[in-house]
Protein backbone atom coordinates (compact mmCIF):
# COMPACT_ATOMS: atom_id res chain seq x y z
CA UNK A 1 0.00 0.00 0.00
CA UNK A 2 1.26 3.54 -0.93
CA UNK A 3 1.27 6.32 0.87
CA UNK A 4 -1.30 8.81 1.35
CA UNK A 5 -2.07 10.67 -1.84
CA UNK A 6 -1.44 14.64 -1.91
CA UNK A 7 -4.38 16.74 -2.90
CA UNK A 8 -3.84 20.61 -3.35
CA UNK A 9 -7.24 21.47 -2.62
CA UNK A 10 -8.42 20.31 0.92
CA UNK A 11 -11.59 18.18 1.65
CA UNK A 12 -13.96 18.66 4.18
CA UNK A 13 -14.52 23.14 4.32
CA UNK A 14 -10.55 23.06 5.56
CA UNK A 15 -9.05 25.63 2.97
CA UNK A 16 -5.87 26.29 2.62
CA UNK A 17 -5.23 30.18 3.79
CA UNK A 18 -2.17 33.06 3.92
CA UNK A 19 -3.24 33.45 7.79
CA UNK A 20 -1.36 30.56 9.00
CA UNK A 21 1.41 31.37 6.94
CA UNK A 22 1.80 34.72 6.92
CA UNK A 23 -0.23 36.14 9.72
CA UNK A 24 1.77 35.78 12.88
CA UNK A 25 3.94 38.41 12.69
CA UNK A 26 1.27 40.89 11.91
CA UNK A 27 -0.73 39.25 15.11
CA UNK A 28 2.40 38.65 17.89
CA UNK A 29 3.16 41.37 20.09
CA UNK A 30 6.62 42.07 20.84
CA UNK A 31 8.38 39.24 22.20
CA UNK A 32 11.57 37.07 21.66
CA UNK A 33 11.15 33.95 19.55
CA UNK A 34 10.81 30.76 21.85
CA UNK A 35 14.27 29.02 22.56
CA UNK A 36 14.68 25.72 20.35
CA UNK A 37 13.49 22.24 22.04
CA UNK A 38 16.28 19.67 22.07
CA UNK A 39 14.70 17.51 19.48
CA UNK A 40 16.84 13.95 19.07
CA UNK A 41 17.67 13.28 15.50
CA UNK A 42 16.86 10.38 13.26
CA UNK A 43 20.93 9.57 13.86
CA UNK A 44 20.86 9.50 17.55
CA UNK A 45 17.80 6.91 17.71
CA UNK A 46 19.26 4.69 14.65
CA UNK A 47 16.76 5.45 11.89
CA UNK A 48 16.80 3.12 9.17
CA UNK A 49 17.27 4.82 5.98
CA UNK A 50 14.48 5.79 4.00
CA UNK A 51 13.13 3.47 0.91
CA UNK A 52 12.24 6.39 -1.17
CA UNK A 53 13.35 9.79 -1.81
CA UNK A 54 11.89 12.14 0.67
CA UNK A 55 9.70 15.12 -0.54
CA UNK A 56 10.28 18.52 0.27
CA UNK A 57 7.63 20.81 -0.62
CA UNK A 58 8.57 24.37 -1.62
CA UNK A 59 6.32 26.03 0.72
CA UNK A 60 5.63 26.19 4.68
CA UNK A 61 3.10 23.84 5.74
CA UNK A 62 -0.43 25.57 6.96
CA UNK A 63 -1.61 23.16 9.95
CA UNK A 64 0.16 21.73 12.85
CA UNK A 65 -1.69 18.61 13.39
CA UNK A 66 -1.68 16.71 16.30
CA UNK A 67 -1.89 12.85 16.54
CA UNK A 68 -1.37 10.35 19.17
CA UNK A 69 0.25 6.65 18.63
CA UNK A 70 -2.30 4.37 20.20
CA UNK A 71 0.50 1.86 21.18
CA UNK A 72 2.74 1.17 23.11
CA UNK A 73 0.08 2.80 25.46
CA UNK A 74 0.33 5.00 28.50
CA UNK A 75 3.56 3.81 29.23
CA UNK A 76 5.31 4.34 32.67
CA UNK A 77 8.76 4.42 31.45
CA UNK A 78 9.38 8.17 30.64
CA UNK A 79 13.46 7.77 29.78
CA UNK A 80 15.02 9.37 26.84
CA UNK A 81 16.02 5.69 25.95
CA UNK A 82 12.02 4.28 25.62
CA UNK A 83 11.71 7.79 23.74
CA UNK A 84 14.41 6.66 21.52
CA UNK A 85 12.69 2.50 21.16
CA UNK A 86 9.58 4.40 20.32
CA UNK A 87 10.56 6.13 17.59
CA UNK A 88 12.44 2.92 16.07
CA UNK A 89 8.86 0.83 16.51
CA UNK A 90 7.23 3.70 14.82
CA UNK A 91 9.14 3.54 11.77
CA UNK A 92 9.22 -0.42 11.51
CA UNK A 93 5.30 -0.34 11.36
CA UNK A 94 4.90 2.66 9.35
CA UNK A 95 7.91 1.03 6.64
CA UNK A 96 6.83 -2.53 7.17
CA UNK A 97 3.71 -3.06 7.57
CA UNK A 98 2.16 0.25 6.06
CA UNK A 99 4.35 0.38 3.30
CA UNK A 100 5.71 3.78 3.54
CA UNK A 101 8.90 5.10 2.70
CA UNK A 102 9.82 6.13 6.25
CA UNK A 103 8.38 7.25 9.78
CA UNK A 104 5.05 9.50 8.69
CA UNK A 105 4.77 11.99 11.18
CA UNK A 106 7.73 14.71 11.18
CA UNK A 107 8.02 14.57 14.78
CA UNK A 108 7.34 12.28 17.52
CA UNK A 109 6.63 13.16 21.24
CA UNK A 110 7.22 11.18 24.25
CA UNK A 111 5.34 10.85 27.55
CA UNK A 112 8.53 11.39 29.39
CA UNK A 113 8.34 14.57 27.12
CA UNK A 114 11.56 13.80 24.82
CA UNK A 115 11.05 14.86 20.99
CA UNK A 116 12.75 13.01 18.13
CA UNK A 117 12.78 13.64 14.00
CA UNK A 118 10.24 11.21 12.62
CA UNK A 119 10.82 11.25 9.22
CA UNK A 120 14.71 11.89 7.67
CA UNK A 121 15.02 15.85 7.02
CA UNK A 122 12.44 16.90 9.06
CA UNK A 123 14.45 18.80 11.64
CA UNK A 124 17.23 20.55 8.85
CA UNK A 125 14.13 21.27 6.69
CA UNK A 126 12.28 23.45 10.07
CA UNK A 127 15.33 25.11 10.75
CA UNK A 128 15.16 26.23 7.54
CA UNK A 129 12.01 28.07 8.03
CA UNK A 130 11.08 28.05 4.79
CA UNK A 131 10.05 24.39 3.20
CA UNK A 132 8.71 21.65 4.85
CA UNK A 133 9.05 17.36 4.66
CA UNK A 134 6.11 16.07 3.33
CA UNK A 135 5.17 13.48 5.98
CA UNK A 136 2.61 10.43 5.61
CA UNK A 137 0.32 11.24 8.92
CA UNK A 138 -3.18 13.09 7.37
CA UNK A 139 -4.54 11.06 4.48
CA UNK A 140 -4.87 13.59 1.22
CA UNK A 141 -3.39 16.31 2.72
CA UNK A 142 0.46 15.62 3.53
CA UNK A 143 1.31 18.69 1.55
CA UNK A 144 -0.72 21.48 3.74
CA UNK A 145 0.19 19.58 7.35
CA UNK A 146 3.21 19.02 9.62
CA UNK A 147 2.41 16.41 11.91
CA UNK A 148 3.49 15.41 15.70
CA UNK A 149 2.62 12.11 17.20
CA UNK A 150 2.53 12.39 21.08
CA UNK A 151 3.34 8.54 22.77
CA UNK A 152 -0.04 6.46 24.57
CA UNK A 153 -3.58 6.56 24.34
CA UNK A 154 -6.00 9.19 24.73
CA UNK A 155 -9.59 8.37 24.58
CA UNK A 156 -10.03 8.55 28.29
CA UNK A 157 -6.91 9.51 29.99
CA UNK A 158 -5.12 12.76 30.11
CA UNK A 159 -1.49 13.22 29.09
CA UNK A 160 1.22 13.35 31.01
CA UNK A 161 2.76 17.34 32.26
CA UNK A 162 5.69 16.37 30.67
CA UNK A 163 4.65 15.15 27.20
CA UNK A 164 2.05 18.46 27.30
CA UNK A 165 4.66 20.73 28.43
CA UNK A 166 7.04 19.35 25.51
CA UNK A 167 4.46 19.94 22.98
CA UNK A 168 3.42 23.51 23.85
CA UNK A 169 7.21 24.01 23.84
CA UNK A 170 7.44 21.95 20.20
CA UNK A 171 5.07 23.57 18.37
CA UNK A 172 4.89 27.55 19.81
CA UNK A 173 9.02 26.68 17.88
CA UNK A 174 7.78 25.23 14.72
CA UNK A 175 4.58 28.17 14.68
CA UNK A 176 7.28 31.15 14.79
CA UNK A 177 9.90 29.13 12.40
CA UNK A 178 6.93 28.67 9.88
CA UNK A 179 4.70 31.82 10.88
CA UNK A 180 1.70 30.12 12.07
CA UNK A 181 -0.69 31.63 13.88
CA UNK A 182 -1.98 28.77 17.00
CA UNK A 183 -5.37 29.16 15.07
CA UNK A 184 -3.86 26.57 12.78
CA UNK A 185 -2.96 23.47 15.22
CA UNK A 186 -5.68 21.20 14.47
CA UNK A 187 -6.33 17.07 15.34
CA UNK A 188 -6.17 14.55 12.57
CA UNK A 189 -9.57 13.89 13.41
CA UNK A 190 -10.09 17.46 11.85
CA UNK A 191 -8.92 16.31 8.54
CA UNK A 192 -10.29 12.33 8.32
CA UNK A 193 -12.83 10.16 9.87
CA UNK A 194 -10.27 9.24 12.76
CA UNK A 195 -10.54 8.88 17.09
CA UNK A 196 -7.12 10.59 16.75
CA UNK A 197 -5.54 12.19 18.74
CA UNK A 198 -8.05 11.06 21.29
CA UNK A 199 -10.83 12.48 22.69
CA UNK A 200 -9.42 13.91 25.81
CA UNK A 201 -6.22 15.44 24.26
CA UNK A 202 -8.67 16.50 21.41
CA UNK A 203 -11.11 18.35 24.03
CA UNK A 204 -7.51 20.01 25.47
CA UNK A 205 -6.98 21.82 21.80
CA UNK A 206 -8.60 24.84 22.27
CA UNK A 207 -6.08 24.84 25.87
CA UNK A 208 -3.27 23.87 23.52
CA UNK A 209 -3.91 26.82 21.09
CA UNK A 210 -4.11 29.13 24.13
CA UNK A 211 -0.76 28.13 25.31
CA UNK A 212 1.21 28.21 22.06
CA UNK A 213 -0.40 31.65 21.83
CA UNK A 214 0.79 32.55 25.14
CA UNK A 215 4.36 31.39 24.39
CA UNK A 216 4.17 33.65 20.50
CA UNK A 217 2.65 36.56 22.32
CA UNK A 218 -0.40 36.37 20.14
CA UNK A 219 -4.27 36.59 20.64
CA UNK A 220 -6.14 33.03 19.51
CA UNK A 221 -9.05 34.28 18.07
CA UNK A 222 -10.80 30.32 17.47
CA UNK A 223 -9.60 28.33 20.24
CA UNK A 224 -12.82 26.52 20.51
CA UNK A 225 -14.00 26.81 16.95
CA UNK A 226 -16.51 23.87 16.15
CA UNK A 227 -15.40 21.31 13.99
CA UNK A 228 -16.96 18.44 12.12
CA UNK A 229 -18.09 16.29 15.17
CA UNK A 230 -17.40 12.59 14.80
CA UNK A 231 -19.54 9.75 14.63
CA UNK A 232 -18.90 5.81 15.95
CA UNK A 233 -20.54 2.78 15.90
CA UNK A 234 -22.54 2.42 19.47
CA UNK A 235 -22.61 6.39 19.28
CA UNK A 236 -26.83 7.64 19.51
CA UNK A 237 -28.79 11.10 19.67
CA UNK A 238 -29.52 14.17 18.00
CA UNK A 239 -26.31 13.77 15.11
CA UNK A 240 -26.68 10.07 14.76
CA UNK A 241 -30.58 10.93 13.53
CA UNK A 242 -29.02 13.57 11.37
CA UNK A 243 -26.61 11.59 9.49
CA UNK A 244 -29.44 8.91 8.83
CA UNK A 245 -31.65 11.25 7.14
CA UNK A 246 -28.51 12.62 5.14
CA UNK A 247 -27.53 9.07 4.42
CA UNK A 248 -30.77 7.96 3.65
CA UNK A 249 -30.91 10.97 1.65
CA UNK A 250 -27.96 9.91 -0.41
CA UNK A 251 -30.21 6.04 -1.49
CA UNK A 252 -28.78 4.50 1.58
CA UNK A 253 -31.02 2.39 3.44
CA UNK A 254 -30.51 3.17 6.85
CA UNK A 255 -32.81 3.81 9.91
CA UNK A 256 -33.07 7.31 11.18
CA UNK A 257 -33.48 6.01 14.87
CA UNK A 258 -30.15 7.49 16.53
CA UNK A 259 -28.39 4.66 16.66
CA UNK A 260 -25.32 4.19 15.17
CA UNK A 261 -25.68 0.40 14.17
CA UNK A 262 -24.18 -1.79 11.45
CA UNK A 263 -25.97 -0.80 8.73
CA UNK A 264 -24.87 2.99 9.21
CA UNK A 265 -21.56 2.08 9.51
CA UNK A 266 -21.44 -0.10 6.38
CA UNK A 267 -22.89 2.79 4.56
CA UNK A 268 -20.39 5.25 6.02
CA UNK A 269 -18.24 3.04 4.67
CA UNK A 270 -19.31 2.30 1.15
CA UNK A 271 -20.21 6.28 1.00
CA UNK A 272 -15.97 6.40 1.77
CA UNK A 273 -14.70 3.80 -0.31
CA UNK A 274 -16.83 5.44 -3.25
CA UNK A 275 -15.09 8.69 -2.82
CA UNK A 276 -11.88 7.45 -2.33
CA UNK A 277 -11.58 8.32 0.81
CA UNK A 278 -8.37 6.58 2.77
CA UNK A 279 -9.20 4.93 5.87
CA UNK A 280 -5.39 4.19 6.89
CA UNK A 281 -5.21 5.25 10.74
CA UNK A 282 -2.22 6.96 11.58
CA UNK A 283 -1.53 5.13 14.72
CA UNK A 284 1.64 4.04 15.05
CA UNK A 285 1.60 0.60 15.99
CA UNK A 286 -1.97 -0.71 16.12
CA UNK A 287 -4.43 -0.67 13.35
CA UNK A 288 -7.99 0.14 14.38
CA UNK A 289 -10.78 -0.57 12.49
CA UNK A 290 -11.81 3.15 11.93
CA UNK A 291 -13.48 2.35 8.55
CA UNK A 292 -17.19 2.75 9.49
CA UNK A 293 -16.31 6.37 10.73
CA UNK A 294 -18.19 9.59 10.28
CA UNK A 295 -16.33 13.02 10.57
CA UNK A 296 -14.64 15.87 8.89
CA UNK A 297 -14.19 14.01 5.47
CA UNK A 298 -17.50 12.02 5.41
CA UNK A 299 -19.61 15.18 6.60
CA UNK A 300 -19.20 17.20 3.39
CA UNK A 301 -20.31 14.17 0.67
CA UNK A 302 -23.85 14.23 2.95
CA UNK A 303 -24.68 17.57 3.97
CA UNK A 304 -27.03 19.26 1.54
CA UNK A 305 -25.47 22.09 -0.62
CA UNK A 306 -26.93 25.82 0.19
CA UNK A 307 -25.38 26.29 3.61
CA UNK A 308 -21.19 26.82 4.45
CA UNK A 309 -19.33 24.33 5.97
CA UNK A 310 -19.53 26.83 9.23
CA UNK A 311 -23.09 27.16 9.42
CA UNK A 312 -23.32 23.15 9.06
CA UNK A 313 -20.76 22.26 12.00
CA UNK A 314 -22.07 25.21 14.04
CA UNK A 315 -25.39 23.43 13.97
CA UNK A 316 -24.05 19.93 14.38
CA UNK A 317 -22.00 21.18 17.38
CA UNK A 318 -25.30 22.63 19.34
CA UNK A 319 -27.04 18.98 18.78
CA UNK A 320 -24.83 17.17 20.51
Amino acid sequence: MGEPTRRAVLRGGLTITAAGALGLAAARTASASPSAPDIHPTSEWNARPASGAIVVENHKPTYIVVHHTVDPGNNTDYSLAHALQISRDIQNFHMDTRGWIDTGQQFTNSRGGYVTEGRHRSLEILRGGTQHVQGANVADHNSECLGIENEGLYTSVDVPVALWNSLVKLIAYIADQYGITPDFIKGHRDFNSTECCGQVLYNRLPELRTAVGGVLGVAVSRADAPEWPLLKPGDTGPNVRTAQTFLRAAEFGVPTDGVFGRSTKDAVAALAAAHGLSRDSCTAAKAADESGFLGSDVWPLIVPSGRSTAAWRAELASSR
